[in-house]
């Protein structure tokens, strides 16, 4: 069973103020295609290593988010050429930038 789509504005909202309730930074970087614009979630650790995690789907068709930039923490330096790539390869992506300890998400999240 596929669940239906939300806008990602709408996606990228909740997850800015769900993360800014626990007191968190939580900033929008670069906004894009309201309706169906891809996200990513940069998730900052206080010493500046970043991981990514960009939507994606399960194979039963469940959101869901995907570690993107990999196993190893990302430096500033390689978090800001990744995003400028992603961005030239898809301009209407969001970017979001949300403070995590552990780089745990402060949002519900199903990581596959």
């Amino acid at each position: 069973m596929t669940s239906s789509r939300l806008r990602s504005d709408f996606v990228a909202r909740a997850i800015l103020r769900q993360s800014a309730q626990d007191g968190r930074s939580a900033m929008l970087l670069r906004k894009g295609d309201p309706d169906a614009g891809s996200i990513l979630v940069l998730l900052q650790e206080r010493d500046g290593s970043t991981v990514v995690l960009s939507q994606t789907r399960t194979a039963e068709g469940e959101a869901a988010w995907l570690r993107a930039s990999g196993e190893t923490p990302l430096t500033p330096e390689e978090t800001a050429l990744y995003i400028e790539r992603q961005t030239r390869f898809d301009p209407d992506i969001w970017v979001l930038e949300l403070e995590a300890p552990g780089f745990r998400p402060p949002f519900e999240a199903t990581l596959v």
